[in-house]
C-alpha cells in the first residue's frame, strides 16, 4: 500500500469517526426530547480500482423500524376515537341524572303513575289531581331538556369537528412542506434527521384526527392518501379537507377541489378522533335522542289512551281533537268495531246516546253512513242536542246549550287506537305537531298529496360518505301504492339503494339493500296534504330531524293544567239504570286506567340500540336507561383497551427509536477508539514519510 493510499484510508477512518462521535452526541444530549429519533451514520466500504481505500459517508438516517411505525399509528388513531366516543357518549348519559337519585329521569314516570293512583282513592282532591298534573309537566319539562341538551352536544361535536379538520389542513400543508427540507438534504447527502423528526412529530398529531395511508418517498419524505388513495399531501401539494353536514343530513369529511373549480370529492375516515366525533354526532347522539321520541310518545300516547277511555266529573261540554294529518273520509275509513257517543247534562244523567257500528257502517238513530258522510250522519244522529266539525284535520264536538259529551270507546280500534284516542278527542296532553306516524293507511286508500309536489333525499353510506341525492315528484295516481311506486322508483326514486314499505298500521319506513344498507335524509320536502297540512316527512315521520322534534313538542292540554276538576278521573257508564248519573264526581276507575298505562303492553318501533319490541312502558323505560348505560360503558372499555394497546405499541416503538443512553456511552467509546487508530495511522504514515526521506 503506497503511502498516499494509507493516509487517504486513515482520512476517511478519521472523518468516519468524527460524523459518527457528533452523531452520537447529538442522541446523548437528546435522550429526552420528546419526539427525537435516534440518529446513526450510514457508511460503506470505499474501493477504488478493486481496492480498499478506507470507508466512505452515504448520510445520516434515523433509525426507525417501518412495522412498528404503522402499529403505533394505527394504535393511536383508535384510541383517539374511542376516547372520544367515551368522553361524549359520558356526558349523554349524565343528561338523564343518576340512577340512584330521585330526580333521575325514569323514576319520574313511576311517580306520575303513583299519583295517578293516589288520585283513584279520593278523585274530588283537587290537591291529589294537581300533583298528578304537575308530575306529567315534570316529566315533559325534562325530556324537553334533555332533547335540547342532546342538541346542544350535537353543537358542541360539529365545533369540535370543525376545528380538527381546519387543524389537520394545517398538518398536511406542513407536512408537504417537510417534504421539500427533507428532499434538498438528502440530494446533498446532508443531515435530514431534525426535518424527519418534525414531520414524524406531525403525522403522529395526524393519525390521532384521522387515519391515513402514508408511504415514503424516494427522495425523502413522505406522500399522505385517504382510505381509498386519494392524495392528501405529498408531490409537492397539500390537500384542503372540509366538513360538509347541514341540519338534516350525515355529516362526511371532502376534498376541496383545487382553485375552487368542480365539487368535493368526498373520502372515507376509518379512525381518528373525526371518525368518533363523526359517529357521535350522525349515529349514537341521533339514536338516542329518536329512542328517547319514541320512549316519550309511547308513554304519551298510553297516557292519552287511558285519558280518552275516561272522562271528568261533571263531563266537558266540548272535546277538541288533535290534527291527524288526515281528510275526514281517510280519518273514518278502515275503522273496525263499535263506539258510543252520550250527551249528558251538567248532573251526569244521560240525555242521549249515538252507537256507531263501523263494521256494519250504521248509526243508531240515524242508519247507514259512509266514511265520506260520517260527518253529516252523526249530525244528524246527535238531532241538535250536540253538533260534530272538522277541521284542519281534527274532529271536534260540542254539546248545545249545558249539554256534556263523553264516549265509550267500545270495540273501536283503527292503527292500534280507539276513537276518541284515535281523533284525541279526550288528549290529556297535546303536541304542536305529529307524534305517531301510524297513519292508518292502506296501499289502496288516497295518499292525500299534491301532484307535482318534490320531496329530496339523501342515501349515504353508514360513515356518512354520501352515494346520491334523489328528488321524488309525487304522482298523479292518488293511491298510496301509487306513491309508493313512484318512491321506490330505480331511476327517479329511491330503487336501487333501498326500499320504502306500508305497514299494517299505515307507517311508512324505508331500509337500505345490503350489502350498502343505504340510510336515508331528508334534503328537502315541498309537500303537503291538503291545503296547509302536513308535508310527507311530518307526516310519516321521515328523517331522523322529524322524529328527534317530537320530545319537544309536548305539553298538558291548557284546559286541564288551568283546571285540576277537567282531569278525566271518572268513566261513563252506560249501564246505570234510569235516572242514575252516568258520571259521577266519587268515581275513580278513569284514575286507575291512568295509574295502570305504564303496565300495558306497547308495540316500539326500533329506535337506538333497540330493535322493535312489545313490552310495557316501564319496562321499555328500564331497557332505554339500561341500553344508555351499557353504550358509555362499552366506549369506557373500548377506550381504555385501544389505549392500552397504544401504549404498548409506542413502547415497542421507542424501544428502536429512543435513546439508549449506555449504547451511545458504548458507541462514544468505540468511535473515540477508531478516531485514535486513524489518527495513528496518520501519525505512522508521517512517520515512514521521514525514515524514507531520510534516507535519500
Amino acid at each position: 500500500m503506497s503511502l498516499t493510499a494509507m493516509l487517504k484510508t486513515a482520512a476517511s477512518g478519521l472523518n468516519a469517526a468524527q460524523m459518527n462521535l457528533r452523531v452520537t452526541s447529538d442522541n446523548i444530549a437528546n435522550v429526552n426530547t420528546p419526539g427525537y429519533v435516534r440518529k446513526q451514520v450510514d457508511q460503506a466500504p470505499l474501493v477504488v480500482g478493486g481496492r480498499g481505500m478506507g470507508v466512505e459517508i452515504l448520510g445520516v438516517s434515523r433509525v426507525t423500524d417501518q412495522y412498528l411505525q404503522t402499529a403505533s399509528l394505527a394504535a393511536s388513531s383508535d384510541a383517539s376515537r374511542w376516547s372520544a366516543v367515551s368522553q361524549y357518549l359520558d356526558n349523554a348519559q349524565s343528561l338523564f341524572g343518576n340512577p340512584s337519585d330521585e330526580s333521575f329521569y325514569f323514576s319520574r314516570l313511576d311517580d306520575i303513575f303513583s299519583a295517578f293512583a293516589a288520585s283513584a282513592d279520593d278523585p274530588s282532591s283537587s290537591l291529589l289531581r294537581s300533583q298528578a298534573i304537575s308530575n306529567v309537566e315534570d316529566f315533559l319539562a325534562e325530556t324537553s331538556r334533555i332533547n335540547t341538551q342532546f342538541a346542544e352536544l350535537g353543537e358542541t361535536v360539529d365545533a369540535k369537528l370543525a376545528a380538527d379538520v381546519n387543524r389537520i389542513n394545517d398538518l398536511l400543508a406542513q407536512i408537504n412542506q417537510m417534504n421539500a427540507d427533507i428532499s434538498r438534504a438528502k440530494l446533498t447527502s446532508g443531515d435530514a434527521s431534525g426535518s424527519e423528526n418534525i414531520q414524524a412529530q406531525l403525522i403522529d398529531e395526524l393519525s390521532t384526527l384521522m387515519s391515513v395511508q402514508i408511504s415514503s418517498k424516494p427522495t425523502g419524505g413522505v406522500i399522505i392518501r385517504s382510505a381509498e388513495g386519494l392524495l392528501l399531501s405529498g408531490e409537492g401539494r397539500a390537500a384542503t379537507l372540509s366538513y360538509n353536514r347541514t341540519a338534516t343530513t350525515k355529516g362526511y369529511i371532502a376534498v376541496e377541489p383545487e382553485n375552487g373549480s368542480g365539487y368535493p370529492q368526498p373520502i372515507q375516515v376509518k379512525g381518528g378522533e373525526i371518525r368518533g366525533l363523526m359517529d357521535l354526532r350522525d349515529t349514537r347522539l341521533p339514536a338516542m335522542v329518536e329512542q328517547l321520541g319514541e320512549f316519550i310518545s309511547r308513554g304519551v300516547e298510553q297516557i292519552n289512551a287511558a285519558h280518552n277511555k275516561s272522562t271528568s266529573s261533571p263531563p266537558p261540554k266540548v272535546l277538541n281533537g288533535r290534527d291527524t294529518g288526515l281528510d275526514l273520509p281517510s280519518a273514518v275509513g278502515g275503522f273496525t268495531g263499535k263506539t258510543t257517543l252520550a250527551i249528558l247534562d251538567k248532573d251526569g244523567l244521560v240525555q242521549s246516546t249515538v252507537d256507531i257500528d263501523f263494521d256494519a257502517g250504521t248509526m243508531s238513530p240515524g242508519g247507514a253512513f259512509t266514511p265520506a258522510n260520517f260527518l253529516t250522519s252523526l249530525n244528524t244522529a246527535m238531532g241538535g242536542a250536540a253538533t260534530a266539525s272538522f277541521s284542519n284535520g281534527a274532529l271536534s264536538i260540542a254539546g248545545t246549550g249545558d249539554n256534556r259529551i263523553a264516549i265509550d270507546e267500545g270495540t273501536s280500534m283503527k292503527a292500534g287506537r280507539a276513537f276518541s284516542h284515535f281523533f284525541g278527542l279526550n288528549d290529556m296532553i297535546r303536541s304542536s305537531g305529529m307524534i305517531s306516524y301510524e297513519t292508518g293507511l292502506k296501499g289502496t286508500d288516497p295518499h292525500g298529496f299534491t301532484a307535482g309536489d318534490t320531496i329530496s333525499f339523501r342515501l349515504a353510506q353508514a360513515d356518512g360518505k354520501p352515494i346520491r341525492d334523489v328528488t321524488v315528484t309525487v304522482p298523479a295516481g292518488a293511491d298510496m301504492n301509487d306513491l309508493l311506486t313512484a318512491l321506490n322508483d330505480p331511476a327517479t326514486g329511491v330503487g336501487q339503494h333501498g326500499q320504502f314499505t306500508l305497514d299494517a298500521k299505515g307507517g311508512l319506513s324505508f331500509a337500505g339493500n345490503p350489502p350498502q344498507n343505504a340510510t336515508l335524509s331528508v334534503t328537502q320536502d315541498l309537500t303537503s296534504r291538503g291545503s296547509g297540512g302536513p308535508s310527507m316527512s311530518q307526516f310519516f315521520g321521515l328523517g331522523a330531524v322529524e322524529r328527534a322534534g317530537r320530545s319537544g313538542r309536548l305539553s298538558v292540554d291548557a284546559a286541564i293544567s288551568q283546571d285540576p276538576m277537567r282531569l278525566s278521573l271518572a268513566t261513563l257508564d252506560l249501564t246505570v239504570a234510569a235516572g242514575k248519573p252516568a258520571v259521577t264526581a266519587g268515581d275513580g276507575r278513569g284514575a286507575r286506567l291512568l295509574a295502570a298505562a305504564g303496565d300495558v303492553t306497547t308495540n316500539f318501533a326500533a329506535a337506538g340500540a333497540l330493535g322493535p319490541v312489545t313490552m310495557t312502558l316501564t319496562r321499555y323505560a328500564a331497557e332505554f336507561g339500561g341500553s344508555i348505560g351499557r353504550q358509555a360503558q362499552e366506549a369506557e372499555t373500548r377506550a381504555k383497551a385501544a389505549e392500552a394497546v397504544n401504549a404498548e405499541a409506542n413502547a415497542r416503538r421507542q424501544a428502536v427509536e429512543g435513546v439508549n443512553v449506555d449504547e451511545e456511552l458504548v458507541r462514544l467509546t468505540t468511535y473515540q477508539q477508531a478516531f485514535n487508530a486513524s489518527a495513528r495511522m496518520i501519525q505512522a504514515a508521517r512517520e515512514l514519510f521521514d525514515v524514507l526521506n531520510n534516507m535519500i
